[in-house]
């Protein structure tokens, strides 16, 4: 069944999840060659956890333009295979120091540092094989325009150039960061892969410019709130909740939206982010209505 057969959001959700996994499932490699340790660690790290929420922006903006589901679950899997990797190399001992992931010890807890920077370097380097075959659109430009706007997401002017910010925002004696300070580290770091996510669908499925600048200006609110949601979470969730460590901002002194704001005024700003979110998506008329729900799911979340 298509995404746009689901008018509810947590089904189409794990609906999303599903297909993407095993899409993933297939495009990952195993084997028990001399390489096997590094096959296995890549599963390990990007298979059978996550809600796949920006698996679910990619799939939900593809059905607005009639997207194949080949087509765009390839795309939905490339954007998890980068998270995968993201997130081996965010809890790396020289990045964040974090055991846990997803509820089960991470990458280089479960093998070691050393094939875990492997693990996330080929799955870096898989989600860009994935985008480039001409399985994922016949069109070459499209792929090539996909590659481009990955690469410059996830590179040094997006997450990675988030990530440097964030560790030179916890140099001892680094001046603390004002509130445009954080919010431009983390439109960098989390919110611009988000926004590929949410635009990709426009891309393959050659929409209009205005189309495709809707979505972008709905992913560019909805990344702020989900961030802010996340420092919510890192005050008050557990770790059976999180499925990693929480309260790890605070224990090392990193300025978050809650330790500037407040708990109460971060809620607001959160929600007035999820609202501006869902007026962007006013030009796409109802078939967008999942997209206002996952706004809503953004900011309720508690994982």
């Amino acid at each position: 069944m298509p995404l746009s057969s689901y008018s509810a959001f947590e089904p189409a959700l794990a609906h999303a999840a599903e297909a993407t996994e095993r899409t993933m499932d297939r495009l990952l490699p195993k084997g028990d060659s001399g390489e096997a340790r590094v096959f296995e660690a890549m599963r390990y790290s990007s298979l059978g956890g996550g809600k796949r929420l920006r698996a679910f922006f990619v799939l939900a903006g593809a059905t607005l333009f009639k997207v194949s589901p080949t087509s765009a679950l390839r795309a939905a899997s490339a954007i998890e295979l980068m998270h995968a990797y993201s997130l081996i190399h965010d809890d790396l001992p020289a990045m964040d120091d974090d055991d846990l992931r997803r509820g089960k010890p991470s990458c280089h807890r479960q093998f070691d540092e050393a094939t875990a920077i492997l693990a996330g370097d080929a799955l870096q380097a898989l989600a860009f094989e994935v985008l480039a075959h001409p399985d994922t659109h016949g069109d070459a430009g499209v792929r090539v325009t996909l590659v481009g706007e990955l690469a410059r997401a996830s590179g040094a002017h997006g997450m990675v150039g988030g990530q440097m910010l964030d560790l030179l925002a916890e140099e001892k004696g680094a001046e603390p960061l004002s509130i445009g300070a954080i919010t431009r580290l983390q439109r960098l770091k989390t919110g611009a892969l988000i926004s590929f996510s949410c635009t990709a669908g426009a891309i393959l499925g050659k929409a209009p410019d205005q189309m495709r600048a809707a979505l972008f200006a709905y992913a560019h609110d909805l990344g702020l709130a989900f961030q802010i949601v996340d420092d919510l979470l890192d005050v008050e969730g557990s770790a059976a909740e999180l499925g990693k460590t929480p309260g790890k901002d605070a224990a090392a002194g990193k300025a978050t939206f809650v330790s500037i704001l407040g708990l109460e005024r971060a809620k607001a700003q959160a929600g007035m982010l999820a609202g501006q979110a869902v007026a962007h998506l006013d030009p796409l008329g109802p078939p967008a209505d999942l997209l206002r729900q996952a706004a809503k799911f953004v900011v309720s979340r508690r994982a």
